[in-house]
């Protein structure tokens, strides 16, 4: 019998999905970029950022757009963390590093930027394929989907009932746990620590400052500048600073209130002094205030700086004087003394937070022991090089009481020849609530500066 034929009915194949290529925006990448450097690679945000910047051809908007959200990114990721942290599936500390930062972008975007949710999620994910490839992406979209299914407020509720109230300021306000047990340490009562750390999320606009004898603060105001609150030499100014003449032509400077505030008030009370040194002047900041109110008055000035690089850009900025190269500690084997000496020392730089946002994420507490050490070993040189009658200032970027109020016990307990005088002469009039144990300790919640610190010592034989 003969079999019928079989016939097996061949379907028409569904089409391949077509690849399309990625294609990020050029802010976007430049950020990401920016923002592996600083993680990854050490790089400071401050410096290259503007760099970067500059060099691409981008318009003033997206310019702006790569600012916010590079040091947005930076300072909030903290928070971002552990936001990432609920809907990840992996721990959060073993997950690609590539990931958590187009992610941490992601979550910046969703959270505290301008940009629509679908925009920032697509816009990353976009991102994402481009820089790490399409697996990693699909990771991303699925992170930043689930975290954007709750609004902040919704965030901020959960992050609320974290019990550890130094785990909870930590999270909410984006900063390391031992920053948070510091402020308690200094502050005590929770709702100044939280203004103190609020301020630290609150970006800085450049401040200027006017270098007397080359420049003047009436100057910097008829730019467009606003005088500063307690500084007698600055303007706030929200011209972009280096097309301003008075910066390009090296008359004026870029400076923190609180460090002009530090220059002016150790060069009020070494004003009976005939000959001043900055200890450790790069890269130069103070060095050029102090240096021109020194010339004005007619006192000797002498920079120090340990970093030839350093250095050089102190030799920029100085109105008059000898810069030496020397490790600040080695100073007793030129055999000069001095009627004043300033010590601003390396520190863990956590008052600065705002300008410096990586700060926070790249300090640990491991890190004071060997400042400490160098810090009191820097106070002693000093203490060693001026004259009977002569002034030493040690000032510091930073409260915490290891840096300030722990070094200055130490040091009166070392040199039985020195006391500490009270800062307090020597203020600006207006500046209050800054003085403690006869010590300037300024904060950013309470005097918009960074939060200085400078304690003078007077030699007495």
């Amino acid at each position: 019998m003969a079999h019928g034929s079989c016939k097996v009915k061949v379907l028409p194949s569904s089409p391949k999905p077509q690849f399309r290529k990625p294609r990020p925006d050029a802010p976007r990448v430049l950020a990401l970029e920016v923002l592996t450097q600083v993680n990854r690679h050490d790089a400071y945000a401050n410096l290259l950022l503007p760099k970067v910047l500059g060099q691409s051809d981008l318009d003033q908007r997206d310019k702006g757009f790569i600012t916010e959200l590079v040091y947005g990114t930076i300072r909030m990721q903290g928070r971002h963390d552990w936001i990432l942290s609920q809907v990840s599936e992996r721990p959060w500390e073993s997950v690609d590093a590539g990931i958590v930062d187009v992610a941490r972008l992601g979550a910046h975007q969703i959270f505290e930027m301008r940009v629509p949710v679908h925009a920032a999620v697509s816009a990353t994910v976009e991102l994402a394929r481009k820089v790490i490839g399409e697996s990693k992406a699909t990771y991303v979209n699925a992170l930043l989907r689930k975290i954007s299914a709750k609004s902040s407020e919704e965030w901020d509720s959960l992050i609320d009932e974290i019990a550890d109230p130094i785990e909870r300021l930590a999270v909410k306000y984006s900063h390391p746990e031992w920053i948070v047990s510091a402020y308690f340490d200094l502050l005590r009562e929770s709702e100044e620590v939280q203004r103190a750390l609020r301020a630290n999320n609150v970006p800085a606009s450049p401040t200027l400052v006017s270098w007397p004898g080359r420049s003047t603060q009436e100057e910097l105001i008829a730019l467009g500048g606003v005088a500063t609150e307690f500084s007698p030499y600055g303007a706030s100014s929200l011209q972009i600073p280096t097309e301003i003449d008075a910066i390009r032509q090296r008359r004026a400077g870029i400076q923190d209130e609180g460090s002009q505030i530090v220059a002016h008030v150790f060069s009020q009370a070494a004003m009976g002094r005939s000959s001043w040194l900055d200890l450790c002047a790069g890269p130069g900041g103070k060095a050029a205030l102090i240096s021109s109110i020194a010339q004005l008055n007619g006192k000797e000035f002498v920079a120090n700086e340990v970093s030839p690089v350093r250095a050089k850009l102190v030799e920029q900025v100085i109105a008059q004087g000898e810069v030496w190269i020397e490790d600040g500690r080695d100073l007793s084997e030129r055999n000069r003394s001095f009627g004043a000496i300033i010590a601003d020392v390396p520190c863990t730089g956590i008052g600065a937070l705002r300008r410096r946002p990586e700060v926070r994420w790249r300090r640990k507490p491991s890190d004071l022991p060997g400042l400490t050490k160098l810090q009191g070993e820097l106070l002693d040189s000093a203490l060693g090089l001026v004259e009977i009658g002569g002034i030493v200032g040690y000032a510091t970027c930073s409260p915490h009481l290891a840096e300030t109020k722990v070094q200055v016990s130490s040091a009166l307990k070392r040199h039985p020849n020195i006391r500490q005088i009270s800062v307090e002469p020597y203020l600006p009039k207006n500046l209050e609530g800054a003085v403690v144990n006869g010590a300037m300790q300024l904060w950013t919640h309470r005097h918009g500066t960074d939060a200085m610190f400078l304690a003078l010592f007077e030699r007495v034989s």
